[in-house]
């Protein structure tokens, strides 16, 4: 038996990288997997490659398509039991350049899109009274300050926050709430860094990590399942870092 069978797991974010990673391995533990994102086209051809997935469009920034996703998916599958808030963007700017429309767009999408996420399905498992697992992912840029990431980073803090939040006041309901904090992960999102761009700047980079190589999309999902299985069914209110070791 796989370590998801017979759960309903939604994942935003879900057409490419990281989300897209997650998709797949939770399919191929058992899960039923929804992804949820706003690229249209590539969110269904990641759906069309994944047996059983479902491909829903959704900007997390809306209160109202969040409620129309949820009820859609409990009125098709009955429940859900995994969410994963992985729906993000990043921001380089310096902190006196970032612009208030900068702040605005950053936090709208890392942080409220995450608060509406857990709000929401948070009520469709208390009703269901079965539990379940919020996962958020944040970033190392959560657990300390990063140049040129004012907005990004305090988004980051605020995930941070708001899973300790949930896992306290959630935790007498059986729904566990945790973060995932990424360091240097290759995505589409990060593609433009100079760290995978410049050669030189990539071999530098992996020198500074202890294990030697920026991480991959997969090296997320895995502890995700973690997460989203059973087996962590005492973990709750926690962060767990992924960044080859660069947090000691």
């Amino acid at each position: 038996m796989g370590r998801l069978d017979h759960k309903v797991a939604i994942i935003t974010g879900g057409a490419r990288g990281q989300g897209a990673e997650e998709g797949r391995l939770f399919a191929a533990e058992g899960a039923t997997v929804v992804l949820a994102d706003v690229l249209d086209d590539a969110g269904r051809r990641t759906a069309d490659e994944i047996r059983g997935a479902r491909y829903v469009h959704l900007d997390v920034r809306s209160e109202a398509e969040w409620q129309r996703t949820v009820d859609s998916i409990v009125e098709h599958y009955g429940r859900i039991d995994v969410l994963v808030n992985n729906a993000g963007i990043d921001h380089v700017k310096r902190f006196e350049q970032t612009t208030l429309e900068d702040w605005e767009r950053v936090v709208a999408i890392n942080q409220t899109g995450v608060f509406l996420g857990m709000r929401t399905v948070a009520r469709a498992m208390l009703a269901a009274n079965r539990g379940g697992s919020i996962i958020n992912i944040s970033s190392v840029a959560g657990m300390e300050g990063v140049k040129g990431r004012a907005a990004y980073g305090s988004t980051k803090w605020a995930v941070r926050g708001m899973t300790k939040t949930g896992a306290i006041e959630w935790g007498d309901r059986g729904i566990r709430v945790n973060s995932i904090h990424p360091g240097i992960i290759e995505t589409p999102m990060t593609a433009g860094l100079r760290a995978f761009t410049d050669a030189d700047v990539r071999a530098r980079t992996e020198h500074t990590i202890p294990l030697g190589r920026v991480g991959q999309p997969i090296d997320i999902a895995y502890m995700a399942l973690f997460l989203a299985s059973d087996e962590s069914s005492y973990c709750s209110g926690q962060e767990f870092v992924v960044d080859g070791g660069i947090h000691h």
